[in-house]
């Protein structure tokens, strides 16, 4: 009798931490701010409020320690170019309409505020591609977004600079849902998700090798 009042409350909470909303809002532009919503608790993620330093370190000590982080440079993620947040957007957003479309407008976006602004001075015609193809999925997409999605005031803007060499994104974006929601859409992107990114990290690897004997399109040069 006691297991089964044990497993009744286990499901209860599971029940309640899946129905649990939770959101994020993020600001971007000259500085990066992450602030997450669990429920009704709110909290700053980024940037990180600065702790009052509880004991003063001795002057070798500070110095020895700051010697020992340049021993030990962090690995930096590779910065996406212009091709690969084409072969994302191509390779992610099949499966992630699928699974939107069955949480039957489970997730909120609000505010939705994006202004891009692609640099095109290195590769204007990819520049201008890539500017073509946003800016037609912003204009298919969003009405299938809206029927997917609750939007109340969406605004994106889109731009070329090919006076400058990169991109420049600047906005608020803030999104919510149930967690019960955000679990049914992971398991579905999931598996597209991480082959994505592990052929991404292979190219970058290989880029450095590839580049030398490449024509520019990341394709190597024909054997004489």
């Amino acid at each position: 009798m006691i297991g089964w009042w044990i497993l009744g409350i286990l499901l209860f909470v599971v029940l309640l931490l899946c129905l649990t909303r939770v959101g994020v809002l993020i600001r971007f532009g000259e500085e990066l701010t992450v602030s997450a919503r669990f429920g009704f608790l709110k909290f700053q993620v980024l940037p990180e409020k600065k702790k009052p330093p509880k004991n003063e370190k001795k002057p070798e000590e500070a110095q020895k320690k700051q010697t020992q982080r340049k021993e030990k440079p962090k690995k930096a993620f590779p910065k996406p170019t212009l091709s690969d947040i084409r072969d994302a957007w191509k390779a992610l957003w099949p499966p992630l309409k699928k699974a939107l479309r069955r949480t039957r407008r489970g997730v909120r976006i609000d505010p939705l505020d994006v202004s891009v602004i692609l640099g095109g001075q290195a590769e204007p015609a990819d520049a201008a591609q890539l500017y073509g193809e946003l800016h037609g999925a912003v204009w298919t997409g969003m009405p299938v977004l809206e029927q997917l999605l609750v939007i109340p005031r969406p605004h994106i803007h889109l731009d070329v600079d090919f006076t400058a060499e990169e991109t420049k994104i600047l906005g608020s974006i803030g999104v919510s849902a149930r967690i019960g929601t955000l679990l049914r859409i992971g398991m579905t992107v999931a598996i597209p998700g991480l082959r994505w990114l592990l052929a991404y990290m292979k190219k970058k690897k290989q880029a450095p090798v590839g580049k030398d004997e490449s024509n520019g399109h990341g394709k190597e040069k024909p054997a004489a």
